[in-house]
């Protein structure tokens, strides 16, 4: 049913080995009596309502979550009429048409996000004359969309982690929105990313203040749930303290050793860890707990909620979109990145409709002595033959020369550095490399990737047409090294604290400083969200300004929400301090 090494989260907090570390399940409290387990207890909220409508998101194994509440509402000796919403999806040969425009070529990795709404995929007249059986004790109607039969009922939205669908989109046990049979792999998810998941966050944030129930369909035979007025409550919370979400772990062909061996809660079966998903907000969760018993909602339901919170003055410019991204590469063990660039920020609208571009930076937060980092081209690069040599090997399978035509720079703990889109650029083996970036996350174009095959045994896509069209030839020479690498100098100091500005480049809309210190700081948000990190020391204590108060180990990412106003860290370890900030501009 998943195709991974990986468990899925405990459903239980008694079910998790606390580490002193590194811990994947971070949660926050809702308080007493917020979280309920079963489909039994949902079934006597069910019952109460009469009415109910169930919405919710693609990937949730809705034929057996259907099963399960015919089963339990008839053992009640109910007469119950459930109608699945499937059944009003236009047909798959409509389906395939509507949404070919936004898919890109069939052999390309990238569509266009869409412009269509859920409501296009169903055939609205079926829908506008379902009635509810006056006959029956329990009328339900459920499935993706069902909120558009505009019942006038209870609403609950069952919800799916996107790192638990594409666990089952490997597996092939689910489809794409409105279809039966899964497509390859590749395929599936460029129509969940540019079309499914589009239509289906648009609907989600059009419900979210209406949203009577939330449950968590992430285990394939148990739920958990709570009334959404207390999970509301819970993001408020969170919008204006501190809060983490729940990080995710892919393996990949350059995939390092690093995060096996220093995060204890992740399984040593897989084969390795090539990403970590820190905060990569279209891809990530928030959880809470209640009781022992944890719930998972989508990061973009604390931004259709609060988003002017966590963003501050800067809501008006992205607002539901969180736009800092951190994720780990390690390549410890492992092997270099391909040779890549990112899309200008004209290409990503044009192309691909998103709204920023991929601008990155790369912190090296471990590394051994022989590492590298592939960034900026040599001074006498000639693109002609850079692209001659990159199609030669890419149609003969021939290893190149690659510092022929690209810089290649040793790699310390701590150095920053920097890669506005259009710039050639790799991590290479024997890094952990702490990825500070704008959010867009999956337009990488592959010039070269080293003459090697996925951990699937297939090449991976080279996307050298469109890295041509943004590659940018004069960041070579003596430029890389001054435009390039982030030379740190002293922000402020006062007495054992002293803040580092690491600055970025010209075209990043963020920033970077580094507070060191032995006991603690007091930091001021300004209206301005920051995203952290501690990256030297053992551990450290945040505190709000009202009070909340997390603890964080090594390599842990967490969030301070412009609406927090201030907060403070304190050192519990017995070294200095060291935390990364990164901010808007």
């Amino acid at each position: 049913m998943r195709k991974t090494e990986q468990e899925i989260m405990p459903a239980r907090i008694s079910s998790i080995d606390k580490p002193v570390g590194y811990d994947i399940y971070p949660y926050h409290s809702l308080g007493d009596k917020k979280v309920f387990n079963s489909y039994s207890s949902l079934c006597d909220y069910i019952t109460e309502q009469k009415t109910v409508v169930i919405d919710g998101y693609v990937g949730v194994y809705w034929a057996q979550l259907i099963h399960a509440l015919r089963e339990e509402l008839t053992a009640r000796g109910l007469i119950i009429n459930i109608i699945d919403s499937a059944n009003f999806f236009k047909s798959e040969k409509e389906l395939d048409a509507l949404v070919a425009p936004f898919l890109g070529s069939e052999d390309s990795v990238w569509g266009k996000k869409t412009s269509l709404t859920l409501a296009d995929y169903f055939d609205t007249s079926a829908f506008a004359e379902i009635e509810k059986d006056p006959s029956a004790d329990v009328n339900i109607i459920i499935g993706c969309g069902a909120s558009l039969s505009n019942w006038n009922a209870s609403l609950i939205y069952v919800d799916l982690p996107k790192n638990e669908l594409q666990h089952r989109m490997s597996a092939g046990s689910i489809s794409n929105l409105g279809m039966n049979q899964p497509e390859g792999q590749m395929e599936m998810y460029k129509r969940f990313y540019f079309v499914d998941w589009v239509v289906l966050n648009n609907h989600k944030k059009a419900l979210i203040h209406k949203i009577d129930v939330f449950v968590d369909a992430q285990w394939d035979q148990d739920i958990n749930w709570a009334f959404g007025k207390d999970v509301r409550s819970g993001l408020n919370k969170i919008a204006t303290s501190i809060f983490r979400a729940r990080p995710w772990f892919a393996p990949g062909a350059w995939g390092g050793q690093w995060m096996k061996e220093h995060m204890p809660q992740l399984d040593k079966n897989e084969v390795n860890y090539a990403w970590s998903f820190e905060l990569i907000v279209p891809e990530n969760g928030i959880v809470f707990e209640s009781d022992g018993l944890l719930l998972e909602v989508s990061f973009d339901a604390l931004m259709f909620t609060n988003n002017e919170q966590v963003l501050g003055k800067h809501a008006a410019q992205f607002q539901d979109e969180f736009p800092i991204r951190f994720d780990f590469l390690d390549t410890f063990d492992g092997g270099n990145l391909s040779i890549q660039c990112h899309p200008s920020l004209a290409y990503i609208q044009n192309e691909f409709g998103e709204n920023i571009t991929q601008d990155e930076t790369y912190y090296i937060l471990d590394c051994k002595k022989n590492a590298t980092v592939y960034l900026g081209f040599q001074e006498n690069i000639n693109a002609d033959e850079f692209r001659e040599s990159l199609e030669n090997s890419n149609n003969n399978n021939e290893e190149i020369d690659i510092e022929k035509f690209v810089q290649v720079h040793q790699a310390k703990k701590h150095d920053l550095f920097l890669i506005p889109n259009g710039t050639v650029h790799s991590a290479g083996a024997e890094n952990l490399v702490l990825e500070i970036s704008a959010t867009p996350y999956i337009f990488t174009f592959k010039m070269y990737d080293w003459v090697r095959l996925d951990l699937n045994g297939k090449p991976r896509p080279i996307n050298i047409e469109h890295a041509f069209k943004n590659l940018d030839f004069s960041r070579k020479g003596d430029k890389v090294q001054q435009e390039l690498i982030s030379k740190p100098s002293v922000f402020f100091e006062d007495q054992d604290i002293v803040c580092y500005h690491l600055p970025t480049h010209q075209e990043h809309f963020y920033d970077v400083h580094r507070l060191e210190f032995d006991k603690e700081v007091k930091v001021e948000t300004n209206n301005i969200c920051h995203v952290l990190m501690l990256v030297e020391g053992t551990a450290i204590s945040v505190e709000s300004a009202d009070g909340t108060t997390m603890n964080f180990p090594f390599a842990e990412t967490f969030v301070i929400p412009a609406a927090a106003s201030s907060y403070k860290i304190i050192n519990q370890g017995e070294q200095r301090a060291k935390v990364i900030k990164a901010f808007l501009k």
